[in-house]
């Protein structure tokens, strides 16, 4: 998305709040039919980006918070070793140049997906509350152009594995690590607590054009469901995001390794069924969609054990999360070929 001089990524829809705009991660016709919690969820800023580039090098941008939201300020894939806490009063960031990446020659970074001259502030982490734009001013400021950017977006939809809960910063989700391996841009549409493979979010990832290869972690958090209603909701998501494009490839993710498979349950509710039953289901549901661009991989293949889960044996760590990412990025670059 475009606004005014800058690029904001991962942002479907910008809203009028806290006296400027808040992004929101889908328009909010879709937000407003899920469930309550994913409505909270997509207004959570994970991943998302505000994006420009500056020759002059006096960016400025205002911003505040619905409660408090960390910023980690990239240019292209390197690191300013910038991090702002941004609070409910605004605040603003002077953003100068990239200092020595200016002098940097062409041939050493035009394989990376970004240009280094494209200043990239990434939100999310510990911190994620709902983010606000105030103001974005500065010389010669522009949005990055297309030669800037990654050729292919990946997309991910999941529970808040993929919303990168637990992580210690915004890049180290497994999504994020995934996109990182395999170059591209990412549009994370992780709903923590509330993956529910709702028919509008199915149709939503469906009818979006920005996005070359998607992965559908499903999903943990429907442990609640029957297994009729959870094979219900299952099958039409995949179907219906893998039919929407037959050259886009959709990999499904069954559940990662947990707490569930070591005997161990949880004893505020009695769960219906099984971790496996649930694997099951959505191994039934891609082989019966029948679609050859739609994937199986095994979540316990992509976390091969349980030491880098943290203490709650479910949320991965910062290094489970980077062999997630590895792992998988290693199964999707064969698709995108």
């Amino acid at each position: 998305m475009i606004h005014e001089n800058v690029e904001l990524h991962n942002v479907a829809e910008l809203r009028p709040a806290g006296g400027g705009l808040r992004p929101q991660r889908v328009p909010e016709e879709v937000r407003l039919q899920l469930n309550e919690a994913a409505q909270q969820r997509v207004l959570q800023p994970d991943n998302c980006e505000l994006r420009f580039v500056c020759e002059s090098g006096d960016a400025r941008v205002t911003l505040s918070s619905e409660g408090q939201t960390e910023v980690t300020v990239f240019y292209g894939t390197f690191d300013a070793r910038r991090r702002h806490l941004v609070g409910r009063e605004p605040v603003t960031i002077s953003q100068p140049g990239p200092e020595r990446l200016k002098d940097l020659d062409r041939r050493y970074w035009k394989d990376l997906p970004f240009a280094p001259q494209v200043c990239r502030l990434v939100f999310g982490g510990p911190q994620r509350s709902p983010v606000v734009l105030h103001e974005v001013s500065g010389t010669d400021l522009r949005p990055p152009r297309p030669e800037e950017l990654p050729t292919v977006t990946y997309l991910a939809y999941g529970t808040s594995i993929t919303h990168g809960f637990d992580c210690r910063a915004p890049y180290l989700s497994y999504a994020a690590q995934t996109a990182w391996h395999l170059g591209a841009d990412l549009v994370n549409l992780g709903v923590g607590g509330s993956c529910y493979c709702e028919k509008a979010f199915a149709d939503h990832i469906a009818g979006r054009t920005d996005w070359q290869i998607a992965s559908l972690a499903l999903s943990v958090n429907m442990q609640g469901f029957d297994l009729e209603e959870f094979s219900r909701r299952v099958g039409y998501m995949v179907r219906t995001v893998a039919a929407a494009d037959p050259d886009r490839p959709v990999a499904c993710v069954t559940l990662y390794p947990y707490f569930r498979d070591l005997g161990i349950d949880n004893p505020e509710r009695c769960y219906r069924v099984t971790a496996e039953q649930l694997r099951q289901a959505l191994r039934d549901a891609v082989a019966a969609a029948g679609l050859q661009n739609l994937h199986l991989i095994e979540g316990q293949e992509m976390l091969t054990g349980i030491a880098g889960l943290t203490f709650d044996l479910l949320h991965p760590s910062d290094n489970a999360m980077i062999e997630m990412g590895r792992n998988l990025a290693g199964r999707l670059k064969p698709l995108l070929a």
